[in-house]
């Protein structure tokens, strides 16, 4: 009988935990998606680029979310069930309190490790691949980009101007100055052209009629007058980022990065890595994020817990509840910002490292206290 009563809660709080997910995590997700429309209005990549890229937001904004939707899982679940008196269920069939209390326990460790695979594995892999794949894919609304009698930024390396851009494709006074390196630019001058689309590969390039180039390399120019020529733009990525983020960068590196230079972890000049390399004071903090905070979810867990204990004050019991619920906020926006206090002396760094075990202490004994327990329910 009790197995089947804590069957029946552990699949109340999953179903609400993944309906409240899916419910907080979709909102969030256009809200996001929104914002992100200048993927396709400014930087001209197609809606299969911009839908599958956001997409892959999902497992970020789902384990952003993780913490505080199972918080509000357990505080709506248990607050449901002491309303009702379906928690009277477990008391009449035997189950004290303290073994409630573990098996809820029982079940935030598996959310926790759910969001150690997400922040360890999963959601760094995502990021990099949608990256990726927004780096490598082709700009597909080009001539969208090219605007009349305004000076397009189309690549940190490339600005367009043209006197008319006509609806066929045609162009009319048309500027192009690309910077090849810090010594070489190139600027060309076309009276006319046009757009051409590869069929390949669904890139663009330039023909132009009636221009010149003229190539600056060392304060010396050279000029080349042509009568027809082709621009080529297919290798440009628009304004898309080139590099790796920290967030986008797989947890191996890091773990491998921290453990090289873990006496330097604090320091503001040291870094890992050549090519775009990251401090080794960023890869602390990133490391800290991905490991330390899913620790928070056993300690909001345990507030959430306290539900069933009720004061035999009235007047703290008409608060209880709402006290409970800003205590489990507050650990939360703690736990969000605990990594900036990992750099001031080392006691200090220990302690907040520590930190969530004391927590959970401090909880898990408080609750013993309160239900008078008994070593054999441990």
């Amino acid at each position: 009988m009790n197995k089947l009563i804590f069957r029946k809660l552990s699949l109340d709080i999953i179903s609400f935990f993944l309906l409240s997910s899916i419910a907080i995590t979709s909102i969030v997700w256009v809200i996001q998606g929104v914002n992100l429309l200048d993927i396709v209005s400014e930087q001209g990549h197609g809606l299969k680029v911009y839908f599958f890229y956001t997409f892959l937001n999902l497992p970020k904004i789902f384990s952003k979310l993780l913490v505080f939707t199972y918080f509000l899982t357990l505080f709506v679940v248990l607050t449901r069930y002491e309303e009702s008196n379906e928690i009277l269920v477990f008391w009449t069939n035997g189950i004290n309190k303290i073994t409630f209390i573990n098996f809820i326990g029982k079940i935030s460790l598996l959310f926790v490790i759910t969001q150690l695979l997400f922040t360890i594995v999963i959601v760094p892999y995502t990021q990099n691949l949608k990256q990726e794949y927004l780096k490598n894919s082709t700009i597909e609304f080009f001539p969208q980009l090219i605007k009349e009698k305004k000076f397009s930024n189309l690549s940190k390396n490339l600005t367009i101007f043209v006197e008319k851009n006509k609806r066929n494709g045609f162009l009319e006074g048309i500027y192009i100055k690309e910077k090849i390196d810090a010594n070489e630019s190139k600027i060309i001058i076309a009276r006319k052209g046009r757009l051409i689309k590869n069929k390949n590969d669904e890139t663009f390039n330039f023909k132009l009629f009636d221009g010149n180039i003229t190539n600056i390399k060392n304060k010396e120019n050279i000029n080349i007058k042509f009568e027809e020529s082709i621009y080529d733009i297919s290798k440009i990525n628009s304004k898309t980022r080139q590099f790796s983020k920290l967030n986008e960068t797989k947890s191996s590196y890091l773990f491998d990065c921290l453990k090289k230079f873990i006496n330097y972890r604090k320091d503001d000049t040291s870094r890992c890595g050549l090519e775009n390399s990251f401090l080794i004071k960023d890869i602390y903090e990133e490391v800290f994020k991905r490991t330390v905070n899913p620790t928070y979810i056993i300690i909001l867990s345990l507030i959430s817990s306290l539900l069933i204990i009720k004061p035999k004050n009235s007047i703290v019991e008409k608060y209880f509840k709402f006290f409970l619920f800003i205590t489990g906020f507050l650990i939360i926006l703690f736990s969000e910002i605990s990594y900036r206090f990992i750099y001031l002396s080392t006691k200090f760094e220990l302690f907040f490292i520590s930190l969530p075990v004391f927590f959970i202490l401090f909880f898990y004994t408080t609750i013993l206290l309160k239900t008078k327990f008994n070593v054999r329910y441990l």
